[in-house]
């Protein structure tokens, strides 16, 4: 599912999924945005890390810069996939219905969630 034009929550999280092949494109997208956005770049973590089923790095950001952030992350991606979702404080919702795709679905480890 693509990702709404507007926010609807008030804060949300990108998370950047990449492999050993695209380890440099990703890092270099996510410190790309840090710096030109109002963000919080995470960790590269070069390991499955929560739900997530590849190796990611989590952008953590404010309604305020969704409809700037969104747009440059589809424009610049260059063929990664990236898991976006809202912070509402109930994990399995937020990434299963409250969760959006730029690119390429993936599956997620929701039984960590106790699902």
């Amino acid at each position: 599912m693509k990702p709404p034009a507007k926010p609807i929550h008030d804060n949300y999280h990108a998370h950047v999924y990449f492999d050993q092949l695209t380890l440099q494109q990703a890092t270099e997208l996510c410190e790309e945005a840090g710096k030109l956005f109002n963000i919080q770049v995470g960790r590269i973590h070069q390991k499955p890390v929560g739900p997530h089923p590849c190796w990611s790095c989590q952008l953590a950001f404010p309604s305020q810069e969704y409809e700037k952030l969104i747009p440059w992350l589809e424009a610049n991606r260059k063929g990664l996939n990236i898991l976006l979702h809202g912070l509402t404080g109930d994990d399995l919702k937020d990434h299963t219905e409250n969760a959006s795709w730029i690119g390429e679905p993936q599956e997620l480890v929701l039984s960590i969630f106790g699902g």
